[in-house]
Parts: C-alpha cells; sequence; structure tokens
C-alpha cells in the first residue's frame, strides 16, 4: 500500500473499492475549537477548522513556516521551545495569540492557538484607566497646590477680593476632585455587583419623578424639563442605581444641550420593557465618537466637558447600571440637531 510523507495518497476508494476509514487524528482535532495543527517535521499534515479559518483552507501540506510567518514563532516551530509565546497581530492588528507545543511522537508534533485577545484588551483597558485617573486627579491638585503655595508666599496677594477669587477656584478644584472620586467609587461598587441582578421591586417612573423634582429645583435652568412619565412602571431594580442612571442621563442633557432650549423625557411601557427617552437640542456628537461615548474618562469634546465640570465617568456608570439590570442603552445623535438617549428595561410580568 502506498503512503507519501503526509499519509495514504489519494483520496479514492481503497483497492477493494470500498472508501477510506475516516482519519482519527483529524476527527480528534476538529472536536477542539482552539486553532491545532499537527506537524510532521516541518510540514502540516493535519489542521483543524479552526486553524484553517485563522491561517487559510491551504495550509495542510504546506511549510509551517509559511502558515505562521511570526518572529516570535520560530523556536517552537523549530522544536527548541514549547512555549507558550505571544504572537501579537497574527490574524489582525489587535489580536494576540498564544502559541505552544506538544510532542504526539518522535518528529510529530502539536502546535496549540490560543486566543488571548480579550485578556490582552482587558490589560490595556486596566492601564488606560489607571493612568487616565491619575491623570484627572493631578491637574486640579497641582492646582491646589499652586494657589496655596501663593497664598502662603509673603508677598502673596493681600487685597481680600484677590484672595477671595483665589480660593474659590481652590474650591471649585477640590469639588472636581471630589466629584471624580464619588464617581470612581460609584463605578467600583456598580462593577462589583454586575453579575448580581437586583431583586428589589421598583416603581422606575416614582423614581424619574424624584430625578426630575431634584434637578428643576436644583437648577436655575430646571424648567427646560418637558415631561411625559406613565405611571406605576414596576421593575426590579436596585433604586439608588436607577435614580444615578436617570440623573446622570438628565443631567448630560443640561449640559449639552444649547442654553433655553428644551429637554423632552419620556417614560412609557414598551411591551414587557420600559423605554426611557431623553432628548436634548444641542450640537450634537460626529459619528467616529458614539461607539466610544460609554468607554472610561472617554470624551467627545474634553475641553468643553472640563468646563462644565464633567468627570468623563458618567455615561460609563450609566452603562454599567443598565447591564446590570439586564437592559440596553442607545445613543443617538445628529450634528446640529440634538442627541437621543434611549434605555429598555425589562418589566415585572
Amino acid at each position: 500500500m502506498a503512503f507519501g510523507r503526509f499519509g495514504r495518497l489519494g483520496a479514492g476508494p481503497i483497492p477493494d473499492g470500498r472508501p477510506p476509514p475516516p482519519d482519527p487524528t483529524q476527527h480528534l482535532i476538529e472536536a477542539l475549537h482552539e486553532p491545532l495543527l499537527v506537524v510532521d517535521g516541518y510540514h502540516i499534515t493535519h489542521a483543524n477548522a479552526a486553524a484553517r479559518a485563522l491561517l487559510g483552507e491551504h495550509i495542510v501540506g504546506d511549510y509551517v513556516r509559511l502558515a505562521i510567518r511570526h518572529p516570535a514563532a520560530a523556536a517552537i516551530i523549530s522544536g527548541d521551545e514549547e512555549g507558550p509565546v505571544a504572537l501579537t497581530g497574527l490574524g489582525g492588528h489587535d489580536r494576540m495569540w498564544e502559541l505552544s507545543a506538544g510532542t504526539i511522537r518522535k518528529g510529530q508534533r502539536l502546535l496549540r492557538l490560543t486566543d488571548r485577545s480579550a485578556q490582552r484588551a482587558a490589560e490595556r483597558m486596566r492601564v488606560d484607566f489607571v493612568a487616565n485617573a491619575s491623570h484627572e486627579l493631578r491637574t486640579p491638585l497641582a492646582a491646589l497646590i499652586g494657589f496655596i503655595e501663593t497664598l502662603e508666599e509673603a508677598n502673596g496677594p493681600q487685597d481680600a477680593s484677590t484672595r477671595l477669587r483665589f480660593l474659590s477656584i481652590m474650591d471649585g478644584e477640590a469639588r472636581r476632585m471630589q466629584r471624580l472620586i464619588d464617581d470612581l467609587m460609584s463605578l467600583s461598587r456598580i462593577e462589583a455587583d454586575r453579575y448580581s441582578a437586583p431583586k428589589d421591586r421598583i416603581d422606575i417612573a416614582l423614581v424619574l419623578h424624584d430625578v426630575v423634582q431634584e434637578l428643576g429645583q436644583t437648577r436655575r435652568d430646571g424648567t427646560r424639563l418637558q415631561c411625559e412619565i406613565d405611571n406605576e412602571i414596576m421593575a426590579t431594580g436596585d433604586r439608588g442605581q436607577v435614580h444615578q442612571m436617570f440623573h446622570n442621563v438628565l443631567s448630560n442633557a443640561f449640559k449639552y444641550g444649547r442654553e433655553g432650549t428644551p429637554i423632552h423625557v419620556t417614560l412609557r411601557r414598551a411591551g414587557s420593557r420600559a423605554l426611557l427617552t431623553v432628548r436634548d437640542e444641542g450640537d450634537g456628537i460626529a459619528p467616529q465618537h458614539l461607539p466610544r461615548l460609554t468607554e472610561r474618562f472617554y470624551r467627545a469634546d474634553p475641553g468643553r466637558s472640563r468646563a462644565i465640570g464633567g468627570t468623563g465617568l458618567g455615561l460609563s456608570i450609566v452603562k454599567h447600571i443598565v447591564e446590570r439590570h439586564r437592559g440596553r442603552l442607545d445613543i443617538a445623535s445628529t450634528l446640529g440637531t440634538g442627541t437621543t438617549v434611549r434605555i429598555e428595561l425589562p418589566l415585572i410580568p
């Protein structure tokens, strides 16, 4: 019986007319979802569907160095190491795979590729978060220290009006830090509870009424709110978090809507869900910014956001609260027209 380097030659029936028996190695690796390659010497004899999808349908029979063209893979492919080693950029610039190897028998090895892209993205988010939080805290701290040193100097400002102006700026910077720390703590608590579904029975219409009344009393332009709220909309939720979610969304509408224009707020039943819609008549947001608005510290207009006291965490907190309540968040915007935020929450059957 004739055999080539990669197994039985030909794909047709064997001499007695029967079809060739199934390849047990191929059956085995196809049962696994990670990309797997069986290599005999330096040639690929078997590849499962995941490996072919990643590296190409043509790779069986190819030289393995041509299939995995990555400098970090050389030591694994040559058999000098078993790994694992990270292959950054394989299959896309934002992807990272981990290559490891094991010996099947002399001359034959199994190469395994494990997708570590999600872990890499999570680590990058963690590093960015720490860097952004440090930057956001450093800015007001630097202002506070500078003004304190100026006031302490013997030849510092002597007139009362200048000192009061300095103290007013210091108070603003301190409160900015306080808001940031409060938001960071809120985000941390919400993330800690993300897999624990709320269990309290609450009337979200009453919660929204409370937020509307609070903003109407504390903001000099509170009369901009135009509300249509259904009665007794019962849901399972965390009252404090739902209050914070409504407050953040409505506060954003005040901040970014044009002064004097109305803010349209509706809360109604829509089948088995409650639908909150908040629409402002502001400058709107460019399309490229919309997918990133719920990222921590992401700002479409950093200068304006800081000027009006934003921490860059408001919509990130909203997103996490919506997710914990098994809801849905959607943000749509048109430049020059305004922004609409829609939140869907499941109702109690």
